[in-house]
């Protein structure tokens, strides 16, 4: 049976953390389309952008429902936001530094550091839908419902862009698009999967 029992405040700092994570991502995936070279993994953080665009006005509404103001400050959400605008700053100066292969490995490794925290949000919010019960867990879990699947998207097939990318600056043979893309992986060991299946997929091409 699901527990009532948790800790409200740290509830609230976990949501101002993810919509600040949300609003980072909107930025991140800004620039990192700039950085983007080719032309498959542009179309994937276009739709990545879209999506992480409606996963904070879902955010939004969860925060407004719940009765706390979604342009609340706090200490973890400071933090955040200013993680994201180093990842942002980073992608800037790569780009200025005029190696577009570079810029494109930066923007990769941005990501995958932006969606590795977005993604655990996500799991948080999800554990506590799951582990309490009344509105509020109706609430988390409805927008939970909406958006982990894509969370999982996001962060899995990343890691397997950047991955193939560095593999292929270093002169070596790469899967492009990644095995995490053509295997549609969704989950932790589906990328585990993907990757491990990545030598068969070269034999084949």
């Amino acid at each position: 049976m699901a527990s009532k029992r948790h800790d409200r405040a740290q509830l609230n700092e976990l949501l101002y953390q993810a919509l600040e994570t949300e609003k980072g991502g909107i930025r991140i995936y800004q620039t990192a389309l700039k950085c983007a070279v080719n032309q498959d993994l542009r179309e994937e953080w276009q739709g990545y952008l879209d999506e992480t665009r409606r996963h904070h006005e879902i955010l939004t509404g969860v925060l407004a429902e719940l009765g706390l103001d979604p342009q609340a400050a706090s200490p973890g959400r400071e933090v955040v936001a200013h993680i994201g605008a180093s990842l942002v700053k980073a992608m800037q100066m790569a780009l200025e530094a005029g190696d577009a292969q570079a810029a494109e490995l930066v923007a990769a490794e941005c990501v995958v550091l932006a969606e590795t925290k977005d993604h655990q949000n996500w799991e948080l919010i999800g554990h506590v839908a799951k582990n309490t019960s009344g509105k509020e867990a109706a609430t988390l879990m409805e927008a939970y419902e909406q958006v982990e699947k894509e969370e999982d998207h996001h962060l899995y097939h990343t890691q397997g862009w950047g991955r193939e990318l560095w593999i292929a600056s270093l002169g070596f043979k790469a899967v492009l698009p990644p095995p995490e893309e053509i295997k549609h992986v969704e989950t932790a060991i589906g990328a585990s999967r993907a990757e491990q299946a990545r030598e068969q997929m070269l034999k084949k091409n």
